[in-house]
């Protein structure tokens, strides 16, 4: 019977790319990586709307105007709270001698640049940096492979 992996693709690479960011999975079902995803999926559709693209150009301009990239900028913050959660339970569980993942090691970084003034390693670079992560890799790489998935369909021989 025919189906769509979208689903089960996105949450599969989702979970992928948290256990190399968060050092831990979460389960299809919990309630906090649903809502993550969700809020993933809204922004991808709400990044088509003229007011989005506009707010790329002009945000200072688009921050009073109603809209969608207002509801944009509010996933945003959720998604970007999330993460902060989880790096202050790394902070606190951090153990330098043994990173666990990719926050582990920007936490060790930071801790090496202290004295930097310059430096860019500081946790809202982390957050970011997460977030971006995130949404490059769970997109492209989810629809990398639908159209795999696709192409095999077409061609069984191969």
């Amino acid at each position: 019977r025919p189906f769509n992996p979208g689903n089960f693709l996105v949450h599969a690479v989702s979970n992928i790319i948290c256990s190399i960011v968060f050092g831990d999975r979460f389960d299809y079902e919990d309630k906090k990586f649903l809502t993550l995803i969700e809020l993933l999926d809204e922004n991808n559709k709400l990044q088509n709307s003229i007011q989005a693209q506009l707010y790329n150009f002009f945000p200072t301009l688009m921050d009073y105007l109603p809209g969608p990239h207002q509801k944009m900028i509010k996933n945003v913050e959720k998604v970007d709270q999330f993460t902060l959660e989880i790096i202050a339970e790394h902070q606190k569980t951090q153990d330098p001698s043994c990173p666990r993942d990719f926050i582990d090691a920007f936490l060790k970084k930071m801790e090496q640049e202290k004295g930097n003034g310059d430096s860019k390693f500081t946790v809202e670079t982390l957050s970011r940096t997460t977030l971006d992560l995130f949404l490059a890799g769970t997109g492209t790489t989810s629809i990398t492979l639908r159209h795999g998935l696709l192409i095999l369909q077409k061609y069984p021989e191969i």
